[in-house]
């Protein structure tokens, strides 16, 4: 399939702006960090991540299978069981997913305090 097609088709032609549109809400990058490396059931998913509610967690699911990040597999046993897995592409987004992770870890303390000098500084402007 030409990659012209599928972008007038499905995307926009900026790829960043793109993926980012899809995968920098809140709940994605927490979803597929969560899913390195294994493959993990619906609940364990909810429990996991904590404060998403099942109905975010379930239509995230779905966007990130929709765009290949994921894949899902149900199992005809009683009651079904569902499990999720990050596909190749999925795998191949934590290298730059981690690279963000231990950013953010190493620089959160400096952004913190820059808010708070930010803060600060806005109230001590007159109003």
């Amino acid at each position: 399939m030409d990659n012209n097609n599928d972008i007038a088709e499905f995307g926009q032609p900026c790829p960043i702006r793109d993926v980012l549109d899809q995968i920098g809400d809140q709940w994605s990058l927490l979803i597929l960090e969560a899913l390195a490396g294994r493959r993990v059931r619906f609940n364990e998913l909810n429990r996991e991540i904590g404060d998403i509610s099942r109905q975010m967690l379930s239509r995230t699911l779905r966007r990130l299978e929709t765009d290949g990040y994921i894949s899902r597999s149900v199992y005809a046993e009683v009651p079904p069981r569902v499990e999720y897995a990050l596909t190749d592409l999925g795998n191949s987004f934590l290298v730059p997913l981690q690279t963000l992770i231990r950013w953010a870890d190493e620089n959160h303390a400096d952004i913190c305090r820059a808010r708070r000098m930010q803060h600060e500084q806005n109230l001590q402007k007159p109003s």
